[in-house]
């Protein structure tokens, strides 16, 4: 299925979030992009995630989302340092809107963008003692390299990514992030099953696709 249509349904699971949770602009912005990405997230595998015929609008959607995140990136760097203030929801905001656009860029290149991109942030989960921020970063540093449709296309990478964004709802005290982030993980999957070649939902324990 397009990267596109996954986008799509990402945001839509954002907005419904969005208006069932308490309101702010911040945390919509929040839910927003963590649905967003989590629905892009599994296809962080391989070279093919995406397709590369994508219309004008969705290309242009994900041009801003990597340039606003590099934006707002430059934004928290310089809070951090010239005024000693460090926002966690804006930082969020930043990597992941700044990863979507990496997700959907295709070759090798991209992939060791993006793990280098992890392995940054691994480092800054070190150095904060934030176990959940270097499991993302792990993550987002090992599954470029997997083979299409695979580990991460599977309910322990749903497990995985729910535990990551239990440690992020705890670390930014916003109801319904870890809900959030697997509902969205969880549409890629859902999504690409109702493809023709379907998903390993259970892999490796079965190679079994399951298609509908």
């Amino acid at each position: 299925m397009k990267g596109s249509t996954h986008l799509a349904i990402g945001a839509a699971i954002g907005v419904a979030s969005a208006a069932y949770y308490p309101f702010t602009f911040q945390n919509a912005a929040l839910y927003i992009t963590v649905a967003s990405f989590s629905a892009l997230s599994a296809d962080l595998d391989g070279t093919s995630m995406l397709s590369s015929k994508i219309n004008k609008v969705s290309k242009l959607l994900r041009e801003l989302l990597l340039w606003g995140g590099i934006l707002l990136a430059a934004a928290v760097v310089y809070l951090y340092f010239a005024r000693d203030y460090f926002n966690v929801n804006l930082s969020a905001v930043a990597v992941m809107g700044f990863l979507i656009g990496f997700i959907t860029k295709e070759g090798v290149m991209r992939n060791a963008l993006v793990s280098a991109v992890g392995a940054a942030i691994i480092g800054a989960g070190w150095y904060w003692q934030l176990n959940w921020l270097m499991g993302f970063g792990l993550f987002i540093a090992w599954a470029p390299w997997l083979n299409h449709r695979g580990m991460t296309h599977t309910v322990w990478a749903i497990v995985i990514w729910g535990t990551i964004g239990y440690g992020l709802e705890n670390q930014i005290h916003v109801d319904g992030v870890m809900i959030v982030s697997v509902i969205g993980y969880a549409s890629h999957l859902v999504a690409d099953t109702l493809t023709p070649a379907g998903v390993k939902w259970f892999y490796p324990i079965s190679k079994k696709s399951i298609k509908i």
